[in-house]
This record gives C-alpha cells, sequence and structure tokens, in this order.
C-alpha cells in the first residue's frame, strides 16, 4: 500500500497510548518529542511511565481502556500486549476518524512510527511501512554515523542566512539559484564568514527593489 509522507504538527494536540509498558515507552518519548500532550491509560505502567506522570509530563489512568476514552483525541496510539483490545481501540478511532497506530500490527494502522535521524531541526525519516521495522532500524544506524555531529548547528545558521538572504533579494531565478549554492558551502556562525559574505555580495548585485510611493 502507497504510503503519504509527512511531517506532522503535534505541538499542543492531546494524543493518547493506551498501554503502559516498554511498547508504549517509545511511543511516548516520539509524542513527547513532538511537543503533543500525552494521556496514557493502562491498569498496570512501567516505573518510566509513572515518573513521567508524576514529573508532568504526561496524565496517566492506571484502569482498563473503555469505550470512549479516545473522544477529543487527535492521535491515538494502541500498545497493549492484548490484541483484542488494541483492534478496539482501532474500531473506535475509525469510527471517530481519529489517527490510529496499533504498535507491531500494520493492518490496524493509519500510520507508522519510522526510524528517525536527528540533527537539530533535521529529521531523516525510514519506513518500510511495516514491512520490517529491523530493516529501518539498520538504516537509521548507517545515517547516523555517516552524518556529522554538528549538522544541527549548521542548518540553523544555514536557516539564518537564508531569512537574510530573502528579505535582501527579490524572488527569482538568481535568488533560488543562490540558496541551492548556500545548501552546499560551509558555514559559519560568526559576522565574517566567507559564505555569508559571499551571500551579501550577491545581494548587492540583485537588490530588492525601491518602495514605490502610492498615487495621491
Amino acid at each position: 500500500m502507497p504510503l503519504f509522507p509527512i511531517f506532522l504538527k503535534l505541538t499542543g494536540r492531546p494524543c493518547i497510548v493506551i498501554g503502559g509498558g516498554n511498547l508504549a515507552e517509545s511511543k511516548i518519548d516520539s509524542l513527547l518529542t513532538s511537543e503533543a500532550r500525552v494521556t496514557v491509560i493502562a491498569p498496570t505502567a512501567s516505573a518510566r511511565i509513572v515518573e513521567m506522570s508524576n514529573s508532568g509530563e504526561i496524565v496517566l489512568y492506571q484502569r482498563e481502556y473503555t469505550l470512549g476514552d479516545l473522544a477529543g483525541h487527535f492521535l491515538v496510539v494502541a500498545a497493549t500486549d492484548n490484541p483484542a483490545v488494541n483492534r478496539a481501540v482501532f474500531a473506535e478511532a475509525e469510527a471517530a476518524g481519529i489517527l490510529i497506530n496499533a504498535v507491531d500490527d500494520p493492518p490496524f494502522c493509519d500510520f507508522y512510527f519510522p526510524s528517525v535521524v536527528r540533527r537539530g531541526d533535521l529529521q531523516i525519516a525510514i519506513s518500510t511501512a511495516g514491512a520490517s521495522p529491523a530493516l529501518a532500524q539498520r538504516l537509521r544506524k548507517q545515517i547516523d554515523a555517516l552524518l556529522p555531529l554538528d549538522t544541527g548547528d549548521w542548518l540553523a545558521e544555514l536557516g539564518n542566512l537564508r531569512r537574510e538572504v530573502l528579505q535582501r533579494e527579490p524572488a527569482n531565478d538568481a535568488r533560488r539559484e543562490l540558496l541551492h549554492q548556500l545548501a552546499s558551502r560551509e558555514l559559519c556562525g560568526f559576522d565574517g564568514c566567507p559564505t555569508r559574505a559571499f551571500a551579501r555580495r550577491h545581494a548587492q548585485t540583485n537588490p530588492l527593489p525601491a518602495p514605490t510611493e502610492p498615487k495621491p
């Protein structure tokens, strides 16, 4: 089945995890990294999940899942060790139009959690559509080993310079080409960085047109 790859904003959105074991822990971590508001329902929960609840990172209800628990949530993860419970959660989510992931049960998922390599704002996500999570993990490790640790810092500086270019140059092919060139150059944070100087010289030859006075 073809999948549509997206990066989804979850900041402040209510998400719920059904289950309190090791599988649930990793999904909770992913949701918290995305700044989601996380609720967990499970009759028993790992010590770490209880600790997250005590620290206020999540809301935890230590009880069985019941129909109606998903109301008001944007996304749900079914991560129990009981397939019947996971599929009951899936059925409620589908009926309510809520995005659902039943862990390790691909036919009962609207989406999959990819293996992710992170460097600051840079994310490289790998999915095998549930066919082989082990392969996705192996590829993640290979990419992680190849990607410099300071890539996130470099990306932050590149983003700052891009905003500067957008403010100084008109939208045209020359600006587009410059942005592609900057993405392939060394970039440092100090003001006299050669790449920054290169971008500013370019802006001097391609300045924004002066604003025109409105006609009376």
